[in-house]
């Protein structure tokens, strides 16, 4: 099952993720995300536990605890949602010469 951790501090990283998570059950992944220009982190986070008895315990525990000094929010994490492209293919308006009747 795949958690998803909110509200956390620029400081935190995927090993503090992996540390706080191992305490309900095993984890396979820790991921606090970053912006991809900057590197910077965007403030959450996914974390993947094996069993869904050991992140549910995980949700029950951490969600409204704090982390470095930032109340964290932590549920389960939703599918990602499928968003338009944003190539230089384009799309929607736009294109072309003049035409000529």
């Amino acid at each position: 099952m795949k958690i998803y951790v909110g509200n956390l501090a620029y400081s935190t990283t995927s090993e503090d993720l992996r540390e706080l998570c191992e305490k309900y059950g095993e984890v396979i992944s820790a991921d606090v995300i970053s912006d991809r220009d900057s590197g910077r982190s965007k403030g959450f986070g996914f974390v993947e536990m094996t069993g869904n008895e050991g992140a549910q315990k995980a949700i029950e525990s951490l969600n409204g605890s704090e982390l470095h000094g930032r109340t964290i929010t932590v549920n389960e994490a939703k599918p990602r949602e499928s968003r338009p492209r944003s190539d230089s293919r384009g799309g929607g308006y736009g294109g072309g010469g003049r035409r000529r009747y």
